[in-house]
């Protein structure tokens, strides 16, 4: 039987393996780019799976005083799209990390 000591030791090790795997999937999600759109792609928001916001794109036809309350709710609604798709990858991707590890599905790791 294992000493409380070396107990101790693997439980730090594994920790930190977490720890860096954990940084790791952060890293990358981050690099991952999904792109929301609304009113048929007349507004397009890149973000990245970590929901940092990436890019704009805004059709011209909507570069009018008249249609700013238009305009504001479809870069809401695109804004909405991204940051769902960005939530669905980075699920995928932990769900991926985490089997990866031997935790169970569904498992809550601080921080997450």
């Amino acid at each position: 039987m294992k000493s409380m000591e070396e107990m101790i030791k693997a439980a730090q090790a594994a920790a930190e393996t977490i720890q860096k795997q954990m940084t790791e999937s952060q890293s990358k999600l981050d690099g991952i780019e999904v792109e929301g759109a609304a009113g048929g792609g007349l507004v397009k928001i890149r973000c990245s799976a970590k929901g940092r916001i990436i890019g704009v794109a805004i059709d011209d036809s909507l570069m009018q005083p008249s249609e700013k309350g238009i305009l504001e709710d479809l870069i809401a609604a695109a804004f909405n799209d991204a940051r769902a798709k960005a939530d669905e990858v980075a699920g995928q991707e932990m769900a991926r990390m985490q089997s990866g590890m031997g935790l169970p599905p569904g498992f809550k790791l601080p921080g997450m």
